[in-house]
């Protein structure tokens, strides 16, 4: 049976500069081209799961003009649930500037708008998604306030937690405590917790400070040296796969979506998801744009088939 999964999260219309490298302060510099595509961390992860099979259903803000009809439009093409999409009549739809070099590296900058205008009105009503629901993930472009009161309520009707924590800034307290599983990257990790990501063991102490805080399980993503998990049952590296990355920007974003297609709901499947997340993620660098670079299952478990 597929998971069932709420993603509470960012909706964004993104608007990518190509350039052959990033400029310095105070310097103008000219753009290749210029291309724009639906994007944002919560509904990026939202396509990513239910592109790999996931039942997906969505909870978040769009402003009331076109580009917020725009995003609608998109996640209902790909079959996620919009009901509990707020159209909010006072501020706009979230977008990303991003700037993309030859070298497929990335810098964004993000407009919150309605995203970071949400509130916990935008909760009404989740509780029949949460019913029967397998995961809950949320991000930080959205109020932290808001999901915290989400995951509350997730706990209620037995849903696991996944928290993505970016762009990382200080946590409140009380959000551990409700969170199942943490994903931050290495460097998300070291300004969370304080402790440089260096090695073996300077990831365990990483898992022992959120462990302290009430987080089971910790999952760091290190880029081309794969991911790092540590649970209650053990720990370990899941590699990597080596390609050509050609745009960066939604490769976290596709890895926590697959990801939670694919884990079982007492997570005792997480080296096995980590892989499928990973190759997922690796096809996501191959192509051009966020949302539309998302790979489907079928494309993921074949070139996992080739290795």
């Amino acid at each position: 049976m597929a998971n069932k999964v709420v993603v509470l999260g960012s909706i964004n219309v993104d608007t990518t500069y190509h350039v052959e490298r990033f400029p310095q302060p105070g310097e103008t510099i000219s753009a290749k081209s210029k291309s724009s595509a639906p994007g944002g961390k919560g509904a990026n992860q939202a396509v990513a799961a239910v592109r790999s099979g996931a039942q997906t259903s969505f909870v978040g803000a769009v402003g009331s003009d076109n580009e917020g009809s725009y995003m609608l439009e998109a996640l209902k093409e790909n079959n996620i649930d919009v009901h509990h999409i707020m159209v909010d009549k006072y501020h706009g739809t979230g977008t990303a500037a991003i700037t993309l070099d030859a070298n497929g590296q990335n810098d964004i900058m993000i407009y919150g708008g309605a995203n970071q205008a949400m509130t916990t009105d935008v909760l009404a009503g989740i509780e029949d998604v949460l019913d029967g629901a397998d995961f809950l993930i949320s991000q930080f472009e959205t109020p932290q306030e808001v999901t915290l009161a989400a995951f509350k309520l997730a706990k209620e009707h037995g849903v696991t937690t996944i928290l993505n924590p970016a762009p990382a800034h200080d946590i409140i307290p009380e959000l551990l405590s409700y969170t199942d599983v943490i994903a931050p990257n290495e460097s998300e990790c070291a300004l969370l917790t304080g402790i440089e990501v260096a090695d073996e063991e300077s990831m365990l102490k990483g898992a022992e400070y959120f462990q302290k805080r009430g987080v089971k399980h910790l999952l760091i993503t290190l880029g081309s040296r794969g991911v790092f998990y540590a649970t209650p049952e053990g720990h370990g590296l899941v590699p990597a796969f080596k390609v050509k990355a050609v745009d960066t920007t939604a490769a976290g974003d596709t890895f926590i979506g697959a990801l939670s297609s694919q884990l079982k709901d007492d997570l005792s499947n997480v080296a096995g998801a980590l892989v499928y997340a990973q190759r997922a993620s690796s096809l996501t660098v191959q192509q051009m744009g966020a949302m539309p670079s998302i790979p489907t299952a079928d494309k993921v478990k074949a070139a996992l088939a080739e290795k």
